[in-house]
């Protein structure tokens, strides 16, 4: 456009001629009279003017270190050492994409292959792919690669999961025409072994989490694993890796499949997003060459010295469209290598004091939340904490707002028949000051 940086009247007039259109109107035709409005857009701004109004917009919002959060339910504040953010924001890791061109993309390739590695032996399966999106699609890859590698056509999930990751997996299935089913609770807040009987035969796989969504740990993993494998499924555990320094590897307890959320390491809550997806596997031929995404090799170049890889790459960019496994086209690679420098930081003995803290904040959570409210389901709880109250927890929420307290997520619409019932969460940031006034303001509100 040379000089002009948006095009005028002569250049509007071409530009609707060349589409075969005389007007600006005309574009929009089709769409219903009255759905269009006028956008009644104020005169620009100078740089300065804007900055100076987006700035006080941002003022209005509050960290978690000005506001207290207790919302938990798949998003959670944790700690960031420094070291971190420093590392992912060089421009090494910053500015690079998917590393198409090996040699001149070994540093990633590498960063890439350590993620892998450390996955591996923290979920205690061998195969491990470079990244998904985040946990929901994996889980959601894990479905539809459960039919392809059994050839049957129903998936078997918990009644009690995240009603973003179920959205996310009807959204995938609903093309290929994969029966759901669900699989409720028992009085323990626990997957019900008995309707998991009942329901599994003809499942392609099925899928537990540790914790589960109300924040309680499985007791029967190993039993849950033997179930579906007698039906001839796949057994699939979801995992939250922070509690991976405290309870047995899902791949030491049966797992042929792996999924969870690596970005709980070293990266931000951002808002809710972006994440990275962690997807494992045993080692089966069956299942490694039906895995999605891309997995990162290392191998020897022409001189004999060490190199790094894309092994395997089973998408549609890459191979004949029919035989692509999945359409997700990159893999998270920055979070990925932030989960990577975080963990690595951590190492076994940082995990495992990583994972009491967040066991001994989220038991002091449950203990002083009982004092004012019902805890419907006992057992171990690791981050989030069901809670039911007797007034409307809207109201509540509002009241803890108003005393600059976040509280937990809400429930009742996506489990009406849990009443008035929210997740609290703590995390090895949740500090005994902050539990403490939130129970003092529920006193008052609730």
């Amino acid at each position: 456009m040379g000089k002009h940086y948006l095009p005028n009247s002569a250049h509007k007039d071409e530009m609707l001629k060349e589409i075969g259109f005389t007007s600006i109107e005309d574009l929009f035709s089709d769409v219903p009279k009255g759905m269009v409005k006028e956008f009644n857009l104020p005169e620009g701004r100078s740089e300065y003017e804007v900055f100076l109004e987006l700035n006080e917009v941002l003022s209005k919002n509050k960290t978690v270190l000005e506001m207290p959060s207790f919302l938990g339910a798949g998003t959670y504040f944790h700690y960031i050492p420094a070291h971190v953010k420093y590392l992912i924001e060089r421009s090494e890791f910053l500015t690079a994409y998917t590393p198409y061109q090996s040699e001149i993309s070994q540093g990633m390739l590498q960063a890439l292959f350590e993620y892998q590695s450390l996955i591996a032996e923290l979920v205690g399966l061998p195969i491990v792919n470079s990244s998904m999106y985040d946990w929901g699609t994996a889980m959601a890859e894990a479905a539809l690669m459960s039919a392809r590698v059994t050839r049957k056509n129903k998936f078997v999930v918990p009644e009690h999961m995240s009603p973003e990751k179920k959205k996310v997996l009807h959204t995938y299935t609903a093309g290929p025409g994969l029966e759901i089913e669900y699989v409720n609770w028992n009085e323990r807040g626990q997957l019900d072994l008995e309707e998991l009987k009942e329901k599994v035969e003809g499942a392609a796989g099925v899928y537990v989490e540790m914790p589960n969504f109300f924040g309680i740990l499985e007791e029967e993993i190993q039993a849950i694993g033997e179930i579906a494998h007698d039906a001839g499924a796949l057994f699939v555990v979801g995992i939250d890796p922070t509690i991976l320094g405290i309870v047995e590897a899902p791949g030491e307890l049966g797992a042929d499949i792996v999924v969870g959320e690596a970005a709980y390491f070293g990266n931000s809550m951002n808002f809710g997003g972006p994440r990275a997806g962690i997807f494992a596997v045993r080692d089966d031929k069956k299942l490694i060459r039906q895995m999605p995404g891309r997995i990162i090799g290392m191998t020897k170049d022409a001189d004999g010295k060490r190199a790094f890889v894309m092994t395997l790459q089973t998408r549609e960019q890459h191979i004949r469209r029919a035989k692509a496994t999945s359409n997700i086209c990159s893999n998270e690679a920055l979070v990925a290598v932030a989960a990577a420098i975080h963990l690595a930081s951590l190492g076994p003995v940082g995990l495992r004091e990583l994972g009491e803290v967040i066991l001994k904040n989220t038991a002091y959570l449950k203990k002083r939340l009982s004092e004012v409210a019902e805890i419907p389901f006992e057992g171990v709880n690791f981050k989030d904490v069901l809670v039911r109250f007797e007034k409307s927890y809207e109201e509540i929420h509002e009241g803890l707002l108003e005393r600059n307290i976040h509280g937990g997520f809400y429930l009742k619409p996506h489990f009406p028949e849990l009443g008035e019932s929210a997740l609290f969460a703590a995390t090895e940031t949740t500090r005994k000051e902050w539990v403490d006034a939130l129970i003092e303001a529920l006193r008052e509100v609730a």
